[in-house]
């Protein structure tokens, strides 16, 4: 836009003094003229005020043309500026904060989620143990073993949760990593939100995919973790999103329950954020 206007400027600058430096010329050779070409001349001076008035009037249009374009782009930015405002407001006021609590249990996942799972090839509710082929798994299940994990949460702050979905789950046990992964077929790994009438709390339900071989979870035995970290979305009601990451702290269980689930008592939790607030667009 400066360059424009600059070069606005110079042609200004260049047709003003080629106009005046003509009409000096004219005025000193004005006898001249009128002995030559007489009532031509008079003629030519016309023609030439009709063309001076002419680029005049151009080049004030081409001022006020910039003047409108810099005042649209003036207006487009301070829109853009308010409607950016009104989005953080509008963010700020209605997000959701949950927090993990009570008790943690993993258990194996249900037949027929499985069944569900094999016959429609879809993987949105699930997240599976980095490395592994998500087509193998469809292709032979008999070598894998899935397992749900399911947690309480309460809002500590904000509006209503409408979806939770994970980004990646971390479970450390004596310094080794497992860590899961949302499925390539898959953006996230979206979660159940169940509510306990009985307990009048809110349980959020993943489904882990597992290799036979793999250590992680044997339902014979209690599983412990030293730490677990979740990295995790949650859209409010009213679609206000927010990213971050909670570590559990548990107490490992000291039995297997009687369904062979493993109970983990969450002694606190920590949530923090790693995106402020925002709309999420309408599709």
């Amino acid at each position: 836009m400066k360059n424009k206007k600059t070069t606005i400027f110079i042609v200004i600058g260049i047709v003003s003094s080629t106009v005046f430096l003509i009409a000096l010329g004219m005025l000193i050779i004005g006898d001249y003229l009128d002995r030559t070409f007489n009532v031509i001349g008079i003629r030519i001076a016309t023609l030439f005020v009709a063309f001076s008035s002419f680029v005049s009037s151009m080049l004030f249009s081409l001022l006020i043309l910039l003047h409108n374009q810099t005042v649209v782009k003036y207006n487009d930015d301070t829109n853009k500026r308010a409607e950016l405002f009104r989005e953080q407001t509008f963010a700020s006021a209605n997000y959701s904060i949950i927090e993990f609590m009570d008790r943690m249990l993993i258990y194996e996942e249900s037949p027929r989620y499985i069944d569900r799972l094999l016959l429609r090839h879809s993987m949105e509710f699930h997240m599976i143990l980095d490395g592994l082929d998500e087509n193998h798994i469809f292709e032979h299940p008999e070598s894998y073993h899935f397992v749900s994990l399911k947690i309480p949460f309460r809002v500590v702050e904000g509006k209503i949760v409408s979806s939770i979905t994970f980004e990646k789950l971390r479970f450390e046990r004596n310094g080794v990593n497992y860590e899961f992964v949302t499925p390539l077929s898959q953006r996230e790994s979206r979660a159940f939100i169940l509510y306990n009438e009985h307990t009048k709390r809110s349980n959020v339900i993943v489904n882990l995919i597992i290799s036979d071989d793999s250590v992680f979870y044997e339902g014979s035995r209690i599983n412990e973790f030293s730490k677990i970290k979740i990295f995790i979305n949650i859209v409010s009601l009213l679609g206000v999103q927010v990213k971050g990451n909670s570590e559990l702290y548990f107490t490992n269980p000291e039995q297997i329950e009687g369904d062979g689930s493993n109970t983990y008592k969450i002694n606190s939790s920590t949530f923090t954020l790693t995106e402020m607030p925002k709309v999420l667009k309408l599709n």
